[in-house]
């Protein structure tokens, strides 16, 4: 028997506002932190310095002012769930992007001064359902902003790894929204009943073709962590060291999620 269709997951607008400027302005406040030694550091992210890094987190941010500024497409061509899986083809515009935007702005503190106005003033009046000529394909601005608590916790925990010490915060809202998009993409991906996957405190999806299950413990259970869970799903940790580590823990015949992540890469 087929699972029955999942109810598309909602998020409240106000706050998924809230959440992206209390984020933002964690990462903010670190970075001015931040010394010469430390700007230059590697990432994990290719060549990407931590100055290269933390230039690109207010690209991902700008991009909302940036289409907000722009005429209003038609018709919207991507949902929120289409986002995570048509991220790749950008990755070459962004690398790019991101080093001429870290080169061009020496005083990075200003630079988020003014990301930070810009969202703030144009976030004031803008409706959610306003669509947006994102380069990943039209979207509303409802769920245009729900894809930037992904990368703004993404490049937190990026951060967070590139700078021992550093443990720049994560806003609960953010976090938890974030979790959940990857988890329902990991859903849409692999559709099925077979295997519960469970991320607590913040989500719960079923995927994976095959039995579905109804009652009692489920057959195949996958669980981790928030933070495990969107590394596996970006393609910062690899399923195999996930569970040698015992970050993940994986029970049942349909457990194995490695074939499927990552997500976003």
């Amino acid at each position: 028997m087929s699972p029955a269709k999942k109810r598309t997951r909602t998020y409240d607008p106000a706050k998924i506002r809230t959440a992206i400027l209390a984020q933002f302005g964690y990462v903010r406040q670190a970075v001015r932190t931040l010394t010469p030694e430390q700007l230059a550091r590697p990432t994990r992210l290719g060549d990407w310095t931590v100055r290269d890094l933390a230039a690109h987190v207010t690209m991902a941010v700008e991009t909302v002012s940036r289409n907000l500024d722009r005429d209003e497409p038609a018709k919207a061509e991507l949902t929120l769930l289409d986002w995570p899986f048509a991220t790749a083809a950008r990755a070459g515009d962004i690398a790019d992007g991101t080093r001429e935007l870290a080169a061009a702005n020496p005083d990075l503190d200003a630079l988020y001064a003014r990301t930070e106005e810009r969202l703030t003033r144009r976030l004031a009046d803008a409706p959610g359902d306003r669509l947006l000529a994102a380069r990943t394909g039209a979207m509303t601005l409802a769920d245009y902003l729900v894809t930037r608590t992904v990368e703004l916790v993404v490049h937190t925990d990026d951060l967070n790894a590139a700078v021992p010490g550093l443990d720049i915060p994560y806003d609960r809202q953010a976090l938890a929204a974030c979790t959940r998009l990857l988890a329902d993409a990991l859903a849409a991906r692999a559709p099925g009943g077979s295997t519960e996957v469970r991320i607590p405190p913040y989500a719960v999806v079923q995927c994976v073709e095959g039995p579905r299950h109804t009652r009692g413990t489920p057959p195949n259970v996958v669980e981790t962590d928030p933070l495990t869970w969107i590394r596996l799903a970006t393609g910062r940790v690899a399923w195999q060291d996930a569970v040698a580590e015992a970050k993940v823990s994986a029970s049942g015949e349909r457990a194995d999620l490695g074939g499927l992540l990552p997500l976003l890469s």
